[in-house]
This record gives structure tokens, C-alpha cells and sequence, in this order.
């Protein structure tokens, strides 16, 4: 009788041994499977120890610059793309402009500036800016059209009514084709080509504005003049 109590406790000692063993593998297992599968994550890469910006994880470059995208200042290859979504009706965005003008006067040449229309809901005339913009680029004055948005934004923002009349007199101060301009501004084809601008940044993750990317890689956190300006250094430093 003993020596079967015996060989049972014996039997139930192995048993709980091998379960015990079985358990360990199991967690092991799937220990490993959890690591590999974060390494595989996309990071965030941190250059805020250099001085720059936290650029994010990459997103496609094709949703970032289209063939019809509006560049500012001359060509300047790919090497460094510098691409911002806008409202030019965001407070944010009127307050970054100085940053960006300085930016492009440094790197003319250097980095490809990029501007994306990307106007809010919640801002009343944020498209109706961004159609006059565009309506301008169609006879070759983007870029005054946009510098007079930010310039002037102080007294036309934030408002509820249609401030359309003040953006045909910005036109008409410019010298635009007034004809032109109001057939532009009311073409559907005009909103289409803003709201698709609008898409893309959707696309990519943009939930409000400026949202800035830097060779594909959204800037996140300090998107001050001397964070942005290392942060583009760095990338024009890496072969």
C-alpha cells in the first residue's frame, strides 16, 4: 500500500513538472512573439537631443506632394521636402508664417517648400480663402495671394460672414483678370482641387493645423523657428 502511494505522489510530482515546463515554454513563446511584433512597429524618431523637432513615423510621399502641388521659392529637388497643411484662416498658422517665410529665405535653393490647403470646418471663410488662393494660382499668383491671406488675417478672421468681397479685393489689388478670378472662385473644378489637398492630409493623419512634414515624417511637439531650422540641417547633413 505504501509503495503504491508512493509511485502515485511520484506520477503527480512528474506531471506537475512537465505542466510547469509546458507553461514556461507557452509564455516564452509568446513573450517573443509580442517583441518581434513591436519591433516591427514604425518608431518615432526623437532629434530633439540635436535641438530639432520629434518627427513621427514616415507616411507615403505621393499623398504628401501631388504633380499639381503648390511649391514656394524655386525648385530645389527632393533632398529635403518641407510640406505644410494650412488653414489661412488658423491663428496657429498665421503665427507660424514668419517662422516659414524665414525658413525659405535660408533654403532657397536647399528644400523644396510645399503648401497643402487644408481648411477647417470650424473656420468660416477658411475655404473661401482657400478658393480665392487658388484662383489666383491660375494666373500665376499664388504665392502673393497666400502672403496677403496671412498678412491681412488679423482683419478678416474669425469671423461668420462671407468675407469673399475682401478676397476679390485682394485679387483686384493684385492685378488679376477680375473676370477670370470670379469664374475660378465659383468652378467646382477649383473646390475640387482644395478639398482634395484636404483628403491627402486627411490620408496622412492630419487632424488640425499647421500640420508640418519634414521629408515625410510628421513634426510633432515644438515646431518653433530654431527646432525646425535643426531639424532641417540634420536632414540636409544626412548623406
Amino acid at each position: 500500500m505504501a509503495n503504491r502511494t508512493s509511485r502515485t505522489s511520484a506520477a503527480s510530482t512528474r506531471a506537475t513538472v512537465i505542466t510547469t515546463v509546458l507553461v514556461v515554454l507557452v509564455v516564452a513563446v509568446i513573450v517573443s512573439l509580442v517583441h518581434a511584433n513591436r519591433s516591427e512597429e514604425p518608431q518615432a524618431t526623437a532629434t530633439a537631443e540635436d535641438g530639432g523637432a520629434v518627427l513621427g513615423a514616415p507616411v507615403p510621399a505621393a499623398l504628401l506632394i501631388r504633380p499639381d502641388s503648390h511649391r514656394l521659392g524655386p525648385p530645389a529637388g527632393d533632398r529635403v521636402r518641407f510640406v505644410e497643411f494650412l488653414d489661412f484662416e488658423c491663428e496657429a498658422c498665421r503665427a507660424a508664417y514668419p517662422s516659414v517665410e524665414r525658413l525659405r529665405a535660408e533654403y532657397a535653393g536647399q528644400v523644396d517648400f510645399v503648401a497643402r490647403y487644408f481648411p477647417l470646418p470650424g473656420h468660416a471663410n477658411a475655404e473661401p480663402a482657400a478658393l480665392a488662393v487658388e484662383a489666383a494660382a491660375r494666373q500665376g499668383r499664388y504665392e502673393l495671394m497666400y502672403q496677403t491671406m496671412y498678412e491681412t488675417q488679423a482683419s478678416w478672421g474669425e469671423q461668420q460672414v462671407s468675407q469673399a468681397p475682401t478676397f476679390r479685393g485682394f485679387a483686384e489689388r493684385l492685378g488679376l483678370d477680375m473676370a477670370a478670378y470670379d469664374r475660378d472662385v465659383a468652378d467646382p473644378a477649383v473646390r475640387d482641387r482644395v478639398l482634395a489637398d484636404r483628403d491627402d492630409g486627411i490620408s496622412v493623419g492630419v487632424q488640425g493645423t499647421p500640420t508640418i512634414f519634414i521629408n515625410d515624417r510628421p513634426v510633432e511637439g515644438d515646431r518653433t523657428y530654431p527646432a525646425l531650422k535643426a531639424t532641417i540641417d540634420q536632414a540636409l547633413a544626412t548623406p
